[in-house]
């Protein structure tokens, strides 16, 4: 049913005559009736909502729509059994205690990576209800063999942290990946790709700066034109990371000089790879500028870069977690500059793209009920901020 006979039908339920409703409404009788009859269309958020308050009902169902608020519970019981299993202490309870056969690291090491996949494509709740059983099986597999199993232990508990940052769940987020970094000990790259992960877990920290750096010069070549795409990837990974801390901090000296060091590694690298679950790349180096302008206020600037990066062939080659992630990024900056209807824009395409990432996050979740809050938010995103009860 178009929304103006919807607007009629709950019009006539309350026993309101158009005057009655166009005076509660502050508008003529006349704008009553072409919206009823579809002649004028209702284009401003605040304007539902005043429609909505009228009738006494809510607006997802003056929009049609059976608002369905997110699944939070559910959420929480999946967070709750990942730290469970991350206070599994294999090593300690041996590995039978469990009563089940310790599978082989290459078997892991497929299971690890299909749960790398499911994150990458942005499906959450699947990686959290695939981790608790994961976790389990591969520090009872390092417990058994920790030369075979250290690997398979150090990207589990990456991948772990990656979709507890998502979630919004630092404080567990930071304890996977600090299990990363210590599983992964003595190895440069192993301890450079954990280090990722750490970077993202504290992002808001000045002191994890030096960590990533020196992770990232640890394994960085001494001639960037020949160094190996697997470690330049990394490197420059470490890099954005270091960068988007100190956009954080306000440095943006040492953001922008960070970034463009990093650009030099992804002009190596070329777009279209994902070395050790990364998408470096030049597209993803241009991504984190937009970020960067973002936390440093440069809202013009932010909105510049977004409309050239995604215009970019690399950019339809990232993964779906990725793209979402960066429009959450790019709905920011629109609103920087005072424009919600490109903010709301945006975040519609996210949610086209990788609803858990707009859906799932409450950042993203923040960032949808701010753009509807504004009087001139179009409607598209009346039914996204409805959905998600926000707003």
């Amino acid at each position: 049913m178009p929304i103006g006979r919807r607007v009629a039908y709950l019009r006539v339920r309350r026993r309101l005559s158009q005057q009655t409703f166009a005076d509660r409404l502050g508008k003529s009788k006349s704008w009553v009736d072409k919206v009823e009859r579809g002649v004028r269309s209702l284009e401003r958020v605040s304007t539902i909502r005043d429609i909505a308050a009228v009738l006494r009902v809510d607006a997802a169902a003056l929009l049609g729509r059976d608002a369905q608020p997110v699944d939070a519970t559910g959420r929480a019981e999946g967070v709750a059994r990942i730290r469970a299993a991350l206070s599994t202490y294999a090593m300690a309870l041996g590995p039978s205690a469990a009563g089940r056969e310790v599978l082989p690291a290459d078997r892991l090491a497929r299971q690890v990576g299909h749960a790398w996949t499911t994150f990458q494509h942005a499906r959450y709740p699947q990686v959290v209800d695939l981790l608790p059983r994961l976790l389990v099986d591969v520090q009872r597999a390092h417990a058994q063999d920790p030369a075979a199993g250290r690997a398979v232990l150090v990207e589990a508990y990456r991948v772990t942290a990656s979709v507890l940052v998502k979630l919004g769940e630092a404080s567990l987020g930071w304890l996977a990946a600090d299990r990363a970094m210590a599983a992964a000990t003595g190895d440069r790259v192993l301890v450079a790709a954990a280090a990722v992960q750490l970077g993202q877990v504290l992002r808001a920290s000045r002191r994890a700066r030096s960590v990533l750096l020196a992770a990232a010069y640890r394994i960085a070549p001494d001639d960037c034109a020949e160094g190996a795409p697997q470690k330049l990837s990394l490197c420059g990974s470490l890099l954005i990371q270091a960068a988007l801390m100190a956009a954080r901090s306000g440095d943006d000296r040492a953001a922008v000089g960070l970034l463009d060091e990093a650009a030099e590694m992804a002009a190596r690298v070329g777009d279209g790879c994902d070395h050790h679950r990364t998408a470096f790349g030049p597209t993803a180096v241009e991504l984190a500028r937009v970020a960067a302008a973002v936390d440093l206020g440069s809202g013009r600037d932010a909105v510049a870069l977004h409309e050239a990066a995604t215009g970019r062939d690399g950019w339809r080659w990232l993964p779906a977690e990725h793209r979402a992630a960066h429009l959450l990024d790019a709905a920011r900056a629109y609103l920087l500059v005072d424009d919600p209807a490109n903010a709301a824009r945006v975040l519609v395409r996210a949610d086209s793209i990788a609803p858990a990432e707009v859906r799932q996050r409450p950042v993203a979740r923040e960032v949808v009920a701010q753009v509807a809050r504004d009087p001139d938010a179009p409607t598209t995103i009346t039914h996204l901020a409805s959905d998600l009860r926000v707003g």
